[in-house]
């Protein structure tokens, strides 16, 4: 017989499970509803302070003032009201939240909303969610469905949460020792502190230094675990970094980018490129910096595991491969980024070949990326790259940044999307990549008998193998 999880995990509303500000939503329903007929001066900096460095105790007296404020309006008015703004706080909800809600149902717990915000206002957006249940401030009601200007209960926010919770959890059989919390305000720390799992979620900036010192875990929901965003700004670290992956900040490079309008806007998919240098994943940053969306790296766990470079991947949201393990979870990573509508670049040769494989037209993938196409129905988005390796040779330690006198060039094409038809990944891994070859220039696809010189470049310094065993490596095996 299954064990039932006395967990529970309860997730805060703004700026934890949804983006920003609820209010704002709620403020335009009732104004467009008849319960409103003017406007708060100043209703729309308040909104957006509140977005950028959460709760105040200011904004918190207001928020319990408005029971007063509602006094005489009907019940039934708000409540239609909330309904009609549920749909549009849906969409405010981040995808991976929802990732986080379906592991915890999975799991067997039960889910809770715990806000200040008042019921009537939230529990919509809770049945929406498919939620166990709602903590929340209640409004007092007079006997005629109106509300009487008073709280009924606690007012539910910072120590009031942390009694509602208990109280909650005592009348459902939760021990809150085996359950989760997630919230971003520092006024939530009573809460946090109380369950097993605390979890600061898009942190302000007191409680960046409460979770840093209690060694809290901080996640944000509109990226995947482990991504960095700055704080105040809430700007993810990849997004300023892309600004500086543009050529003009790459003098020892020259690049031609052609093809970006393939890109998709919006929405997951995945670019697929050929890799001849360490320095591709620079090459295919310009491209989507012109783009102008972040994309996730699939890397070799050797990168994630080395010191500084590591925790930096992770932090722009790179997903580490251990080839050695046949483990799911970089495909499972990867899926979930899709499903959340991120790019996902995978370079289907596994690895840089080398030795005469490094000069084969015809390229070799392996099935990954067709598999992720086809489950996740997202497209395959093709990138040719070619001369990186003059910048950053495989026999190199380091890239060649002083070559700002004449760089040399580098190719960049994004073809049109690939038609994922077998039903087998096979042949659809060859049709990627034809597609990747069809982007190289003439010379890239042509039978040629390297040099030595280019032979030798194309091995890493340490390199202590039989060049005459390269032709029967694997793609993607070292």
């Amino acid at each position: 017989m299954a064990k039932i999880n006395t967990g529970a995990a309860f997730f805060d509303l703004d700026r934890t499970l949804l983006t920003g500000a609820s209010g704002a939503v709620f403020s335009h329903a009732m104004r467009d509803a008849g319960l409103i007929t003017r406007s708060v001066p100043g209703e729309a900096a308040l909104y957006e302070l509140f977005n950028r460095i959460g709760e105040t105790l200011p904004s918190m007296a207001l928020a319990r003032q408005a029971a007063t404020l509602a006094k005489g309006q009907k019940q039934k008015d708000i409540q239609q009201v909330a309904s009609s703004a549920a749909q549009q706080l849906f969409e405010l909800v981040p995808p991976y939240a929802l990732s986080v809600i379906a592991h915890h149902r999975a799991e067997g717990r039960k889910l809770v909303m715990a806000t200040t915000t008042p019921y009537d206002l939230v529990k919509p957006l809770a049945d929406l969610l498919k939620f166990d249940d709602v903590v929340a401030t209640r409004y007092g009601l007079n006997t005629d469905g109106t509300y009487n200007g008073r709280i009924d209960g606690p007012f539910v926010w910072n120590k009031g949460k942390l009694a509602a919770v208990r109280t909650w959890s005592e009348e459902n059989g939760i021990e809150l020792a085996d359950s989760y919390a997630y919230s971003d305000s520092v006024f939530d720390t009573p809460l946090l502190a109380a369950v097993g799992h605390p979890v600061a979620v898009n942190p302000d900036p007191r409680m960046i230094l409460m979770a840093a010192a209690r060694r809290w875990p901080v996640m944000h929901f509109d990226v995947p675990l482990g991504v960095a965003k700055i704080p105040v700004v809430n700007l993810e670290l990849q997004r300023l970094l892309l600004q500086l992956a543009r050529p003009a900040f790459i003098p020892y490079a020259h690049f031609d980018v052609s093809g970006i309008e393939n890109i998709p806007a919006n929405g997951g998919a995945i670019l697929c490129a050929n890799h001849r240098s360490y320095f591709d994943v620079m090459a295919i940053a310009v491209a989507v910096a012109k783009a102008g969306r972040p994309v996730r790296f699939l890397g070799k766990k050797e990168v994630f595991d080395a010191p500084v470079i590591g925790q930096l991947a992770t932090a722009l949201g790179g997903i580490r491969v251990d080839r050695g393990t046949g483990s799911d979870e970089p495909l499972l990573a990867a899926s979930e980024a899709l499903a959340a509508g991120e790019l996902v670049a995978i370079m289907p040769e596994g690895t840089i070949p080398r030795g005469p494989a490094f000069f084969d037209p015809v390229l070799k993938g392996r099935w990954g990326a067709a598999r992720l196409a086809k489950e996740a129905h997202v497209p395959i988005i093709p990138i040719g790259l070619w001369g990186t390796e003059n910048v950053w040779p495989r026999s190199s330690r380091l890239p060649n940044l002083l070559n700002v006198t004449n760089p040399p060039d580098i190719t960049i094409q994004v073809g049109a999307p690939v038609v994922m038809k077998s039903k087998t990944p096979g042949p659809d891994t060859k049709r990627i990549m034809s597609a990747i070859s069809a982007l190289l220039p003439e010379e890239g696809r042509l039978q040629r008998t390297p040099t030595e010189e280019e032979l030798r470049r194309s091995y890493p310094s340490s390199y202590k193998g039989e060049p005459a065993n390269e032709s029967q490596r694997r793609p993607g095996s070292d």
